[in-house]
C-alpha cells in the first residue's frame, strides 16, 4: 500500500485499537496467479509476545487451500472514508478523498480443532457476553457444535508487517481541517459524518 509520509502510522497501540474497531476485514491469496478474497469477522489475538490474526472459512471456500502455498497472506481492514471537496479549502486546489485503512502480512495456518473451538468461543463472547440473552459457545448444544465444526476452517496468521494509512486532510492548516470537519457533519451520508468525528478527535487529541 503506498503511504504518504503526511498520513503514515506508526503507533501499534492506535492499530490495534482501529483493528478492533474495523474488524470485518478482507483476506487476499492468489491461486495459479489470479487473486482470491473473502470478506469476514477477523480477531486480534496475542500469544506471547507474538500477535496474529484468526478466523475461519467454509469448508467449501477454497481460498483456505491457497495458505500452504502461499508465502504470504495480505489482510484489509478499512475504516470510513469520504470526499472532500476542494471547496472547501481557503485556496484552489483538487478535491481528494479521506480514508483509514490497514494492511497486514504474514504466514497463514490451519488451526485444529481445539484451537478453533477456542477461536470460536472467543469470537462469540466479543459479540454476545453484552446482550440480555447471549449466544456463548458453553450455551450451544454439542450435536450442534459438532454439525457446524465439520462445516468451516479456522486459520491465523503471524503478523510480520503492517502498513497503515490515516489520510484526514493532516497535511492542510487548521483553518481548512475545521472547515472540512464542518462540512462534512453537513454531509447527509453517515459515512462522511463518522470521518467528521474521527477528524475531530484526532484534532481534540493533538491539543
Amino acid at each position: 500500500m503506498f503511504v504518504p509520509k503526511f498520513f503514515k502510522v506508526n503507533d501499534f497501540e492506535e492499530i490495534k485499537e482501529f483493528i478492533k474497531a474495523n474488524s470485518f476485514g478482507t483476506i487476499v491469496t492468489t491461486e495459479n496467479g489470479k487473486p482470491i478474497a473473502t470478506h469476514i469477522p477477523l480477531q486480534l489475538r496475542k500469544e506471547g509476545e507474538k500477535y496474529y490474526i484468526t478466523g475461519h472459512v467454509a469448508y467449501g471456500n477454497r481460498q483456505w487451500r491457497t495458505f500452504e502455498t502461499c508465502e504470504e497472506v495480505l489482510v484489509i481492514y478499512q475504516g470510513p472514508h469520504a470526499y472532500i471537496s476542494s471547496s472547501w479549502y481557503g485556496h484552489e486546489n483538487v478535491p481528494t478523498w479521506n480514508y483509514q485503512a490497514v494492511h497486514i502480512y504474514g504466514k497463514a495456518n490451519i488451526l485444529d480443532k481445539e484451537e478453533l473451538k477456542d477461536d470460536l468461543a472467543q469470537l462469540l463472547k466479543k459479540y454476545e457476553k453484552h446482550r440480555k440473552t447471549p449466544i456463548l459457545w458453553d450455551k450451544l448444544s454439542s450435536e450442534l457444535l459438532d454439525r457446524e465444526l465439520k462445516g468451516i476452517v479456522g486459520f491465523k496468521i503471524k503478523i510480520n508487517e503492517i502498513q497503515a494509512a490515516y489520510k484526514l486532510s493532516q497535511n492542510r492548516n487548521e483553518e481548512d481541517y475545521v472547515n472540512i470537519i464542518n462540512h462534512l457533519k453537513e454531509e447527509r451520508n453517515p459515512i462522511s459524518q463518522q470521518v467528521a468525528d474521527v477528524m475531530e478527535n484526532r484534532l481534540l487529541k493533538d491539543k
